[in-house]
């Protein structure tokens, strides 16, 4: 009885060794890419999860600069951001804020250049959105008005939609485009939420352009 066993149980491992010479390499290669892959997961993580917190202890620092209203630690400290931390959403929001403040002690040069790179370089669309909507802005102011309408026109995110046709009917208009410019105005009424204040502006432009507010077309349809 313990021969039959002992030779059944040599049969198995032959076996097993036979699996093992013809399959073995594969086995062990899939098995090593699997928790390499996973090593690789986490480290990911943790990665990101520490260049995170660094980039946040970074914009308090410069939090503190815009809050100060110097111009110079906040420059030096949205450089810091974008040059260690640019894949993070910390750097364009620094970009974004420090091109205002730049704006606001008459640096418009230098506030284009922040917003090109959020539009070029920031880590999520609607901040390279937003970032263009202000740049077309600057261009508009700059008289660069086919510039402006070239930086609208890279804007994609739908929520802006109503925003850069208004910015575009400004572009149109200031090029005395003024039926182009009516279209744009229109489209960017209609797509304002009624209770936003900002339609009363998107108003005011239209009736320049001969089109009467809410208000007028309900007064003269009540004369009828």
């Amino acid at each position: 009885m313990a021969s039959h066993l002992d030779l059944e149980e040599q049969e198995q491992l032959e076996q097993v060794k036979a699996f093992w010479k013809r399959w073995g390499n594969l086995i062990t290669w899939v098995l090593t890419a699997a928790l390499a892959a996973f090593a690789g997961w986490q480290g990911w993580n943790w990665y990101q999860r520490d260049q995170a917190a660094k980039a946040g202890a970074m914009y308090d620092e410069f939090d503190r600069a815009l809050n100060a209203q110097d111009l110079d630690k906040a420059t030096a400290a949205a450089g810091d951001l974008k040059a260690r931390f640019a894949g993070t959403g910390y750097a364009a929001q620094a970009s974004l804020q420090v091109a205002r403040l730049q704006l606001d002690k008459g640096k418009a040069d230098d506030a284009k250049q922040s917003l090109a790179w959020v539009a070029e370089q920031g880590s999520e669309p609607p901040y390279r959105d937003l970032a263009r909507l202000r740049l077309a802005g600057l261009q508009l102011d700059a008289k660069a008005y086919d510039e402006a309408l070239k930086t609208l026109d890279a804007i994609k995110s739908p929520e802006f939609a109503a925003l850069v046709a208004d910015r575009r009917g400004d572009a149109l208009l200031l090029q005395d485009k003024r039926d182009a410019a009516k279209a744009e105005y229109q489209k960017a009424l209609a797509g304002i939420e009624k209770t936003q204040n900002y339609r009363s502006v998107i108003e005011a432009k239209l009736a320049t352009l001969g089109v009467p507010t809410v208000v007028e077309a309900a007064a003269a349809g009540a004369m009828q």
